[in-house]
């Protein structure tokens, strides 16, 4: 890897987040890399019914004492479903991370050849970036690189350093 100098700046405190975060990936699309997530959606895989499942899970969440909500775009409509949950107004100190550099292609279907793809283009990440802001706002408080590896080059790619840089500038964590 190249040295990269990153000017450092004083963001402020970092905001406090309970232990536990709740990740959205399981409910924002029909089929995710996990065991048993089959059976638990018992045939309710339509996107209405795991908004509502995600709704419902969220109330649980943040009833709970979770502060940190994770959501990103290969997890399918996780963040359109967390923009439509009637409780993110009523919750103004819930800290919400995304990430970008998968797409989610699976559309909505549970037998997809291809679920997601892997691009760190600066051309990937000015478009979810602009999707994200669309659904969340001034809500989103951190994005991160998903899956940034030596292999992918994102972390040597001047271009799209600085566009991190620029968002960082505006407040929103960035990391990886």
């Amino acid at each position: 890897m190249t040295d990269i100098e990153i000017p450092s700046t004083n963001l402020g405190p970092l905001p406090e987040v309970s232990r536990l975060g709740f990740g959205l990936a399981a409910l924002g699309r029909p089929a995710y890399l996990n065991l048993g997530h089959g059976t638990d959606l018992e045939g309710r895989r339509s996107p209405e019914s795991l908004e509502a499942q995600l709704h419902s899970m969220l109330e649980f969440a943040v009833g709970s004492g979770i502060t940190y909500i994770d959501a990103a775009r290969s997890y399918g409509r996780s963040e359109e479903f967390l923009a439509s949950w009637s409780g993110l107004s009523r919750q103004p100190d819930l800290v919400i991370g995304s990430k970008w550099g998968y797409t989610y292609v699976g559309e909505w279907r549970t037998d997809a050849r291809v679920h997601e793809e892997k691009d760190h283009s600066l051309e990937a990440f000015n478009r979810q970036l602009d999707e994200t802001t669309k659904l969340l706002g001034d809500r989103l408080n951190i994005y991160q690189i998903h899956s940034a590896t030596p292999e992918t080059g994102v972390l040597e790619d001047h271009r799209v350093l600085e566009a991190l840089g620029a968002l960082r500038d505006r407040g929103v964590i960035v990391g990886l």
